[in-house]
């Protein structure tokens, strides 16, 4: 029987909101075994870069990644957002090590193509996560923090969403443990209806999605984050929630299955 593993990706507006972050590093650091914990930060690199004067372009919900972009990305993320939530779970007694993929060869991606005539630029598209490698940390008592980046094995750095890195990272170490990924956001849920919060689908089938789909009932960034969702759970992964973020004890917000 495999062990039991939690991997929690927490997105950028929870990063840039104290007291929901405080709750949720707190509630991390109480969950038993072994974990992981994946995290965004594009609120933090859209101020940076206004602050450097740089403007940021999004398509779809995501990131054009240009140089310039992709250094405010990587300082923001591999940087100020990772080694802050690393020191803060020490302070809760968790040995954490933070991670961008290019660490340790975990997570290794290709600059994603022209996707619908949009040029991305330095956009990672995951290949594959080391699960061994994760593994082999865990297994030392270390806490892995992931940030948002990836490398491609050619000397380059790869901006990488988070929901993505959180799906790949769980299915890789799903080989060898028992896995269950937590989509943590600023909603109880999946919302059936946007204007109501308490209006949460308690489970979503691909079926289930497909209808949500194509009635309008899920729409916009929701989609991304429910596809890697879905996808995790074909490749073995055990449960994935996506729920609050001060609700990470897997009783709460919307299962998929």
């Amino acid at each position: 029987m495999k062990e039991k593993l939690t991997i929690v990706k927490v997105g950028g507006a929870v990063v840039e909101d104290e007291l929901q972050l405080s709750q949720l590093l707190n509630d991390f650091s109480a969950i038993e075994g072994r974990k992981v914990l994946v995290h965004g930060g594009g609120r933090k690199a859209t101020k940076m870069a206004e602050r450097l004067g740089l403007e940021t372009q999004m398509v779809n919900g995501r990131r054009i990644t240009d140089a310039d972009m992709l250094e405010v990305v990587t300082m923001v993320y591999g940087g100020l957002v990772n080694k802050n939530l690393v020191a803060r779970l020490q302070g809760f007694g968790v040995n954490a090590l933070g991670l961008t993929g290019a660490d340790a060869n975990v997570i290794r991606s290709h600059k994603r193509p022209l996707k619908d005539g949009v040029d991305y630029g330095f956009v990672g598209d995951v290949d594959g996560a080391d699960g061994e490698m994760l593994g082999r940390l865990v297994e030392a008592g270390i806490t892995p923090v992931v940030a948002p980046l990836t490398h491609d094995g050619e000397g380059h750095i790869l901006n990488t969403n988070a929901d993505t890195i959180a799906s790949e990272t769980a299915k890789a170490l799903a080989a060898f443990y028992d896995v269950t990924l937590i989509f943590s956001f600023e909603k109880k849920g999946v919302l059936s209806n946007p204007d109501d919060d308490d209006s949460v689908i308690p489970v979503i089938t691909r079926t289930l999605f497909n209808k949500y789909k194509a009635d309008g009932t899920i729409s916009g960034g929701m989609l991304p984050k429910i596809e890697n969702a879905l996808s995790a759970v074909d490749s073995g992964v055990s449960r994935v929630i996506i729920t609050l973020a001060t609700a990470i004890d897997g009783e709460h917000g919307t299962i998929i299955k």
